[in-house]
């Protein structure tokens, strides 16, 4: 999982400080991620594809591999998400990363408030987004 998320990471927001190094981030992993959230993979050919991570109404963590980028599984995982929390959920995402607003926002997540990034760890300007179930 902490493989994907890196080579993720690395692709879709290049621009970005990684606040930790590649050790830390398995160990992140390892310790708090799998132990403590709800973590969900999606698995091809023997290698993880794909991972959603929720704590609680948020969607922590929504990262494909990048050769599984544009191929639906991004869309999955997120129903998944709606499935799993169906009165709501709440993200972050930094605000260079417009595909992923782009994908959020197709998704129904509405942007509700934006950041100088100096309360994250990569202090990078961020935005925050809420989906709420229609009634």
């Amino acid at each position: 999982m902490a493989d994907t998320w890196l080579r993720s990471f690395r692709t879709a927001l290049p621009t970005v400080r990684l606040a930790h190094g590649d050790e830390e981030v398995r160990d992140w992993f390892s310790s708090v991620v799998v132990p403590e959230y709800e973590t969900w993979i999606a698995a091809a050919d023997g290698s993880v594809a794909g991972l959603l991570v929720l704590d609680g109404e948020e969607l922590e963590q929504l990262y494909l591999d990048p050769s599984w980028r544009g191929k639906g599984l991004g869309d999955r995982l997120v129903a998944l998400a709606k499935q799993q929390r169906p009165d709501g959920l709440g993200l972050w995402t930094f605000q260079v990363n417009g595909p992923g607003q782009r994908f959020y926002e197709r998704h129904g997540f509405v942007a509700v408030d934006r950041t100088d990034g100096l309360c994250n760890e990569e202090r990078e300007p961020d935005v925050r987004y809420v989906w709420r179930p229609q009634a």
